[in-house]
């Protein structure tokens, strides 16, 4: 066993990804853990997204842990406070709630050369030395602003979708909303009943497909509740019906037209308004952005107190939104659903590396990681939900689980060969990651500018294949493919190299 800073593991998030890795090693013997989250409960993105109509759009059979399964989902797809009661629960129950430090921002994450450890340090000045560092803040947990023209002049009430002021009464409001991305989408239709009128402000449309999300009938979930065997295979097919529609982003050309046709002839039918329907119509690829589900958010643009505007933002006045065509729209209140900084990942915090090498500097081009996992050059840190593994068409469960079961077999690998730590090779990065990058030919993705995309067009956020290839990828770790640091009592890094290769 290694001296007892490094047995310890820091895990920096108390989402679906650091809860998954906490239960991961935990089971296999590793107990001196602490989860730092910056909120005051543990949830991740469901404990701050609380806006109207917030929930999943996975159905909750398979947008849930495959060792923490239930049975008594109300819906399909459950809405946010579901999820964040299952998810709390979940923690409760393997007595994480007492090994998580709720308020706890980090704000660096420093290797140190010699005492071949990591110092985690919070916004407050606490700091927590560490043998190993999971990072698992997500992709989805810092909320993007648009730059706006006098943005600072509107003189009435503003807030993001995911810091939803619960204080302010939208009733009998004119509210613009900025953005139509999957959080506008599931809250738009519900403060349409509510606000005297709403302007949407699109920059391009979607494409839909059907979700109605009904509660489950009583003999639905008595059946779900009491057949053995009907919850598995509920959850194996809701599997592989995610399977299907990644293959048809992977060829749009074929599999892809047929599920282009079913979205354009479900949206045809939602959009009775012809006026309405040229505004709302996406002139992108199916599939090459995030396809949403959704069977209320086109009705509710039809409705006589919505506009929607296609004109382009171009900034803000005391009174209102100024777009393109030189219009103002009063409004009282503007609400942000422009999404997140996706690829912004865990910054601003420092991380810091061996040499004293910088991963914000390294990832100037777009983040790389090797199965969106490991990065040369930093010890024992490992990322969860990193670059390359968002799901087009599945779970993010599924991944995080993989995830977390090989950054375990990592850690049990340090342990066992008596090192301090590992560090993937930078040939084997380098290479494993112009090997994804080359799976991105001739799929959607590529086909127009994204939020998986950086400016310079490198997709950085999603994972091109399917769901049942990371897991395949991730369930044997492959020793040989990493460097390991201070073997056999050593304080020396092994002499493999670690230059930042060419991405």
């Amino acid at each position: 066993m290694y001296a007892n800073v490094q047995s310890k593991v820091v895990i920096v998030g108390a989402g679906f990804g650091g809860i998954a890795a906490a239960i991961e090693l935990q089971r296999h013997g590793f107990s001196d853990i602490t989860i730092l989250e910056k909120a005051t409960e543990p949830g991740g993105t469901w404990f701050h997204n609380s806006y109207p109509g917030a929930a999943c759009d996975v159905p909750s059979h398979l947008y849930s842990y495959s060792f923490a399964q239930r049975r008594d989902w109300t819906r399909l797809c459950s809405p946010q406070e579901e999820i964040l009661r299952y998810l709390q629960g979940v923690s409760r129950t393997y007595g994480l709630d007492r090994i998580t430090v709720p308020g706890s921002t980090v704000s660096s994450c420093v290797w140190d050369d010699e005492d071949l450890q990591w110092t985690v340090t919070t916004t407050d000045g606490r700091t927590y030395d560490a043998g190993a560092v999971v990072l698992a803040t997500g992709q989805l947990h810092q909320p993007a602003f648009p730059r706006l023209q006098d943005a600072e002049s509107f003189e009435g009430h503003s807030f993001h979708s995911a810091e939803w002021d619960h204080e302010y009464d939208l009733t009998g409001k004119r509210v613009a909303v900025i953005g139509t991305g999957a959080s506008a989408v599931q809250f738009v239709p519900e403060i349409a009943k509510q606000v005297a009128a709403l302007s949407v402000f699109q920059r391009s449309g979607n494409w839909f497909l059907n979700r109605k999300n009904r509660p489950y009938p009583a003999l639905a979930m008595k059946a779900i509740d009491r057949i053995p065997g009907l919850q598995s295979a509920r959850r194996r097919f809701l599997y592989h019906y995610g399977e299907v529609l990644t293959a048809a982003i992977r060829h749009p050309n074929t599999l892809g037209r047929l599920v282009y046709f079913r979205s354009a002839s479900f949206m045809r039918s939602q959009l009775k308004d012809p006026e309405v329907r040229a505004k709302a119509w996406p002139d992108y690829t199916f599939g090459c952005k995030r396809v949403l589900f959704s069977s209320h958010y086109l009705p509710a643009l039809q409705r006589p107190n919505v506009d929607l505007v296609t004109d382009r933002v171009t900034g803000l006045t005391p009174a209102g939104v100024r777009t393109e065509d030189g219009r103002e729209h009063p409004v009282d209140c503007i609400i942000y659903g422009t999404g997140f900084r996706t690829n912004d990942f865990m910054f601003p915090m420092q991380v810091t590396g061996t040499d004293g090498r910088d991963l914000a500097t390294d990832w100037e081009g777009g983040a790389h990681a090797h199965l969106g996992i490991s990065m040369p050059g930093f010890p024992s840190l490992f990322v969860m939900y990193g670059p390359n593994t968002n799901t087009s068409g599945g779970s993010i469960i599924v991944y995080l689980e993989a995830q977390a079961q090989y950054i375990r077999q990592a850690l049990e690998t340090v342990r066992d060969r008596g090192a301090r730590a590992l560090m993937v090779r930078a040939d084997v990065e380098s290479a494993s990651d112009a090997a994804l990058q080359q799976q991105f030919a001739g799929t959607a993705w590529t086909l127009c500018d994204s939020w998986y995309r950086t400016d310079e067009g490198r997709i950085v956020a999603n994972w091109p294949g399917y769901m049942r290839e990371y897991e395949a990828a991730t369930r044997q770790l492959d020793p040989a493919q990493f460097a390991y640091i201070g073997m056999s009592g050593d304080v020396a890094t092994e002499s493999l190299p670690v230059e930042t290769s060419s991405h």
